[in-house]
């Protein structure tokens, strides 16, 4: 199995690191060899090359079989030309892919139930939501776009488009993500207001009909949101589109109190999988040993789950993590009063020790 690993920018080649360390354990208890090759991309890419994402390595993940990321972006970058922003590196690499679906689960780990921004009464309900986002189309790639003046003012806009293909294809993916979880799938949009959210709405019903046995809702954006927080545990699967998915994806993450802990994937037709942590390249805790690499190491799970089949060794990364957990340590973003504080390394060596 060959793995691009792209560690990019801040804390992102610590927290790689430590994944890395947790994927050869793997592959030593199963008897599984990979081969990893490493890329640039954001900030580093641009301080290296002048581009966030250099030719090179998009050919160096198209002939990978997945793709690692650790973080890009950071102050250094804020001022440069917005065109060569290291965001666009995270944007061009899965357009360029053809990474049309990211899923990211939000889950509330019990031993962090404390964390949990909500009232007691709401998390002991449960929060386990998967948020199924469209990820290449939308407003963030929809043309005309406009960034000048107009009428002697400055004036900008953006279009959202979605063409029939790309929502059923998304679609897809949320029915059969509910098929392995608890058969509901929520439907978000603002088919009251929006042209293309009504279209949204009519594809997806249409391509239900395919999965009888998946039970589908519909709810607007502003009302997702509010529910969200109201009762999470209402919710198994939501499919949305790009804008409104990487709103309410934060969203689910932030209420469970530990956005270093989500993973996510992003997935295409037969392009290869990227596997990324939904948290930022935080740099301001950047080599010193303090940022949470549980997020980016259930991201190795995700990609050994969903790129590679491997199940059994997906389920002895997450028991691992979750036993990790149990036994009481703790980074600084789950900091808890009665639990041990530990670095980043040594958050690593728990979940190994417990894979053993």
């Amino acid at each position: 199995m060959k793995i691009c690993v792209l560690p990019g920018d801040g804390i992102g080649q610590e927290i790689v690191t430590q994944a890395m360390r947790v994927l050869d354990a793997v592959g030593q208890r199963f008897g599984r060899t990979f081969e990893t090759t490493e890329a640039l991309i954001g900030g580093c890419a641009i301080d290296a090359e002048g581009v966030p994402l250099p030719d090179q390595t998009v050919a160096m993940c198209k002939e990978a079989d997945a793709v690692l990321l650790g973080a890009v972006g950071g102050p250094k970058w804020d001022t440069i030309d917005p065109a060569i922003r290291p965001e666009k590196g995270l944007l061009g690499i899965r357009k360029a892919l053809g990474l049309f679906a990211n899923v990211r689960p939000a889950r509330l780990y019990k031993q962090l139930a404390d964390a949990c921004y909500l009232r007691p009464d709401i998390v002991a309900k449960g929060l386990d939501v998967m948020v199924v986002r469209e990820l290449t189309g939308g407003i963030y790639f929809g043309e005309p776009r406009f960034d000048g003046e107009k009428d002697g003012e400055r004036f900008g806009y953006n279009t959202m488009t979605y063409y029939e293909h790309e929502i059923r294809r998304i679609a897809r993916v949320a029915f059969e993500a509910a098929r392995k979880r608890s058969g509901r799938v929520c439907s978000v949009d603002k088919a009251n207001v929006l042209d293309v959210s009504r279209v949204w709405r009519e594809i997806v019903i249409d391509e239900h009909k395919k999965y009888a046995d998946v039970e589908l809702s519909h709810m607007y954006v502003d009302n997702a949101a509010m529910q969200l927080v109201r009762d999470p545990s209402q919710f198994d699967v939501i499919v949305t589109g790009n804008l409104f998915g990487d709103i309410l994806s934060d969203e689910a993450a932030a209420i469970t109190g530990s956005i270093g802990m989500l993973p996510s994937a992003s997935l295409g037709e037969s392009n290869p999988g990227l596997y990324e942590p939904i948290h930022g390249s935080a740099p301001d805790i950047a080599g010193q040993d303090k940022a949470n690499p549980l997020a980016t190491i259930l991201s190795v799970s995700m990609m050994l789950r969903h790129s590679f089949n491997m199940v059994e060794e997906a389920d002895c990364i997450e028991n691992a993590v979750e036993k990790t957990l149990e036994q009481g340590y703790r980074t600084g973003d789950i900091r808890q009063e009665q639990c041990e504080m530990v670095g980043c390394t040594a958050m690593t060596e728990a979940v190994l020790a417990n894979m053993a």
